[in-house]
């Protein structure tokens, strides 16, 4: 039989939203939406064009919001992934609602582009980031999306009763077909897996008759397939036959080829297992028209291994032979296809880097072409001035010459009267020369006489100063040694208190062992000695009543911080207080809060040693600088999501420390379970869920 298994994964229900101001811009993106909902291929024309000369905010957010809904319909998901990042990363522009809605898109795109290359762990860290998204701005519509794309996640990681329990939860919101159809079929589909037939049907029709109701003829196909196939296990041959004509007709009228294909080589699986070998060899060979027609090269795999089968059971060998190189003749051509479809995509990769190139050689040569223009102006402009500059040179040196003749002349007579001038200059000044040499002595004898006082005066003033400076750092040591004293002395009182307070807790312990507990252990054993069978109940009364002292005696070790404070908040104060003074950031979030802070008190504190050895590891081995921390409790279920972005490590070789034993350990007493994802170089994601938590401490 081939395999008509369908696991609807939902995709989001985007909706643009224009801005106040009508641009062409937005209508094109709008019409870009409407192309990529038909699977037209001019929408990625159209986002491409718009990521690089949209000149409004939301067009260019949206065009790479459609580029990466283009290429996750296509499977393309690491080129899906590079545009919806680009997509956050300027998704910050309108209300806080709208935001979130976007964002919530760009998750689901995320997980389903993880959950397409097999990395389901990371798949399912961007659903419960959207649950979180959806349930704090009440948008249930997104938040049945991401519910209905993790129970897909638990599918794939082999959980089929979680993947049940969210399926079935997603069939409460009723405002969206598609995902209560998706619901339907899932859920039949593991009824299915779980080899319980009778529930599968049941809820395979009930996503028909909604089928029905909206006139989805897509999931009425589908639908009617696996209702044939379970009949077909079943050996209910007659009515698997009923459904899959039923199927085939609604594909043959809607053009559903494949799923028309796939019921048709079904139906020669039933006759083959009825030896109806002639029939089985007619239908196979119309198929094989139809499969060759489409291009569907796995159907033509399982048709020729068919007519090979009944081939043999006739005894025409010949013919056998020719249907199996066949066989391999198709086998060879998809792995030649997949080879193909590989150098196809990394020659589109480098054809983009090359256009990227040129581009980019071109706008450099426009520019060196722009700088020359310049240069050659700036070239002209410069012999213009060095001729104007020239020209005035010829004037200067004219007007030079002129100006040294008659310098000349008024230089001679110059000389003449200043040789006069000097004789009766030098005359004058021997005279006051002498009448200075006097003034000079009378001001250096009393700037003397003034100037020794003074000196004496600052030599005294500073040798006060230094006296002062040195009195002042004596007293600062002073100071600090007995302000040390006193924190020692408050760090010895703290040490001793705490000794004497657990010095007196051992002590009411070891009373209470001994005053209450041992002497009922005593009074059993004595009973034991001598007891007769009118003796018993007695007995069962007395350790009854010892059992419920260890009891009390054990609650009452319980830490009181955790029956006094909020357990978030003791959980965020202890990670504020271990990193103080680090470089390690750390972001911890959890919904919700109140519910947390209402659990078990032995199980908020197996939880807080867990995530306090989590830290401690991490501090220690990982390197990290940033340290990230969500905890979710979603229908008695707690999430625990503990990530950092260290150096890692290697799985195999380092999960068998006493730390990951200890946490192994207490994991196993609270029915918790352990997922760790490292690599080294990359960094550690560490999940924790924690099934059918106890009621909540009063």
């Amino acid at each position: 039989m081939f395999s008509t298994t369908i696991v609807a994964q939902v995709n989001d229900s985007y909706s643009y939203s224009k801005t106040n101001i009508a641009s062409i811009e937005e209508e094109e993106i709008i019409d870009a939406f409407n192309l990529l909902n038909r699977g037209d291929k001019k929408a990625y024309t159209i986002g491409h064009q718009l990521r690089k000369k949209a000149r409004t905010h939301y067009a260019k957010i949206n065009a790479y919001l459609l580029l990466a809904h283009y290429f996750k319909n296509r499977g393309l998901s690491d080129s899906s992934n590079f545009y919806v990042k680009a997509f956050i990363n300027l998704n910050t522009v309108g209300n806080d609602s709208l935001i979130c809605i976007r964002e919530m898109a760009a998750y689901n795109i995320l997980a389903i582009n993880c959950n397409t290359k097999g990395l389901v762990e990371e798949s399912k860290k961007w659903h419960q980031k959207g649950i979180t998204l959806a349930k704090k701005y009440n948008e249930q519509e997104s938040y049945f999306t991401h519910l209905h794309g993790l129970a897909v996640n638990y599918v794939a990681m082999g959980d089929l009763s979680q993947a049940l329990r969210l399926f079935k939860e997603c069939l409460s919101y009723k405002k969206d077909p598609e995902i209560t159809m998706g619901s339907y079929i899932n859920i039949g589909e593991i009824y299915a897996k779980n080899k319980d037939f009778e529930t599968s049907d049941l809820f395979l029709k009930k996503g028909l008759k909604l089928a029905q109701k909206h006139q989805a003829n897509s999931a009425k196909t589908a639908i009617l397939l696996n209702l044939a196939a379970n009949a077909q296990v079943l050996n209910k041959t007659d009515k698997a036959l009923v459904l899959y004509e039923r199927a085939i007709e609604i594909a043959s009228k809607h053009k559903f080829y494949k799923e028309k294909l796939n019921a048709e080589m079904n139906i020669g699986s039933i006759l083959i297992n009825a030896e109806e070998f002639h029939d089985a060899e007619l239908i196979y060979s119309l198929a094989l028209v139809n499969a060759m027609d489409l291009g569907y090269l796995d159907q033509q795999l399982f048709i020729y291994e068919n007519l090979k089968n009944i081939a043999v059971y006739n005894s025409n060998y010949r013919r056998a032979y020719n249907f199996s190189m066949k066989y391999f003749a198709i086998k060879d051509s998809i792995n030649q296809l997949q080879r193909n479809k590989e150098i196809n995509e990394l020659e589109v990769k480098y054809q983009t880097l090359q256009r990227e190139k040129e581009i980019s050689i071109l706008q450099v040569e426009k520019i060196n072409q722009d700088l020359e223009l310049a240069n050659q102006k700036e070239t002209i402009q410069n012999l213009e001035l060095q001729r104007e500059i020239e020209k005035k040179e010829n004037e200067n040196e004219l007007l030079s010459i002129q100006n040294t003749t008659e310098k000349a002349i008024n230089e001679n007579s110059l000389l003449r009267k200043n040789q006069e001038i000097k004789e009766a200059q030098f005359l004058v000044q021997q005279a006051e020369a002498k009448r200075q040499r006097s003034i000079k002595n009378i001001i250096l004898y009393s700037f003397l006489v003034f100037l020794i006082p003074i000196i004496g005066l600052l030599y005294i003033y500073y040798l006060k100063l230094r006296a002062q400076n040195e009195l002042n750092q004596k007293q600062e040591e002073v100071n600090e040694q007995k302000i040390a004293s006193i924190l020692k002395d408050q760090e010895l009182k703290l040490v001793k208190a705490s000794i004497k307070g657990q010095n007196n807790e051992r002590k009411r312990i070891a009373q209470e062992l001994h005053d209450c507990i041992g002497g009922n252990l005593a009074g059993i054993k004595l009973r034991l000695n001598n007891s007769d069978a009118s003796d018993l109940a007695s007995i069962n009364h007395q350790i009854d009543d010892t059992y419920r002292q260890v009891r009390s005696l054990s609650h009452n070790l319980i830490p009181k911080k955790f029956s006094e404070n909020n357990f978030y908040n003791i959980l965020k104060e202890y990670l504020n207080n271990i990193l103080e003074g680090s470089s390690i950031s750390s972001n911890m979030s959890a919904y919700p809060v109140e519910e947390i802070d209402l659990l078990n008190e032995g199980l908020q504190a197996e939880i807080f040693k867990i995530i306090q050895e989590l830290i401690t590891n991490t501090i220690k081995h990982a390197k990290a600088s940033s340290i990230n921390i969500q905890i979710n409790l979603i229908d008695n279920t707690l999430g625990i999501i503990f990530e950092d972005n260290g150096i890692g490590f290697n799985l195999k070789k380092e999960t068998n420390g006493i730390g990951f034993k200890n946490m192994k350990s207490r994991l196993k007493k609270i029915s918790g379970i352990l997922n760790i994802d490292s690599n080294p170089k990359i960094g550690t994601i560490i999940s924790i869920e924690i099934l059918n938590l106890k009621p909540h401490k009063q």
